[in-house]
Formats: C-alpha cells, sequence, structure tokens
C-alpha cells in the first residue's frame, strides 16, 4: 500500500478538512527499507526528476573513520550492539544512521543514511 505524504484530512482543533484538489503522484512516499547484516544487496530506486538513490538492502562491510588518525578503512559488521532509534532494531541486526555496531576495528557509530545513500560509513568510538 502506498504511504501518502500530504496533509491530513483533519485540521489541529478537529475540524474536517475538504481538499479543493486531489491527491497527487509526487506527494506518494515508500515503505522504509530496514538494512540487515548480510551479503552486500543494493536496490536502485527512481526518484523524482529521474534521479536515482541506492537502497541498502544487506551489508557486512562499513568504511569505518578513526578520528584519531583521521584515516578511514573498510572493515566488516559483526553485529548491532545499541540502536536508539528502536531497540528492537538490536535483535533484528538492523542498520540505520546512529546505530552502534561491533566491528573489527572496534565499537563504531553509524553516521550516513544506509537505506537512502546505499553505503555505510561509521566513526569509531573511543574505548
Amino acid at each position: 500500500m502506498a504511504v501518502w505524504q500530504g496533509g491530513p484530512r483533519r485540521s489541529r482543533t478537529g475540524r474536517r478538512v475538504r481538499y479543493a484538489r486531489n491527491k497527487r503522484k509526487f506527494e506518494i512516499g515508500r515503505e522504509t527499507t530496514l538494512p540487515t547484516i548480510g551479503a552486500v544487496k543494493k536496490k536502485p530506486v527512481r526518484t523524482r526528476g529521474n534521479h536515482r538513490k541506492s537502497r541498502l538492502l544487506m551489508s557486512n562491510q562499513a568504511f569505518v573513520t578513526n578520528p584519531k588518525t583521521h584515516t578511514t578503512s573498510k572493515t566488516d559488521i559483526i553485529t548491532v550492539v545499541e540502536n536508539p532509534a528502536n531497540i528492537h532494531y538490536v535483535r533484528r541486526n538492523i542498520l540505520t544512521k546512529g546505530a552502534i555496531v561491533n566491528t573489527k576495528l572496534g565499537k563504531a557509530k553509524i553516521t550516513s543514511r544506509p537505506g537512502q545513500s546505499g553505503v555505510i560509513n561509521a566513526v569509531l568510538l573511543s574505548s
């Protein structure tokens, strides 16, 4: 089912809003993709203006930056340790922005939006 991103049918006070026009195609949204840990799998998505986004469906690799040495290296993700977006995402190993993951280099915080950018960038946390 499509997600509509237009205005609500009711105002803040609760009265019914009667629109002077119908729903438009550009107001349709998409369901969220929840990237998990696994073999790298991406899905290209057409966006408005015939642009492209690369949705990340699964990944087990991240580009981790060490803030002390200012170096970035590609490393494997082992598991999700903490996710402030939703506590249940930890059990399902869902990768979102702000999630703290355990990598081979140590714990890192994801700084990119994998469901929209198609890549996982992270910053190494000081231990």
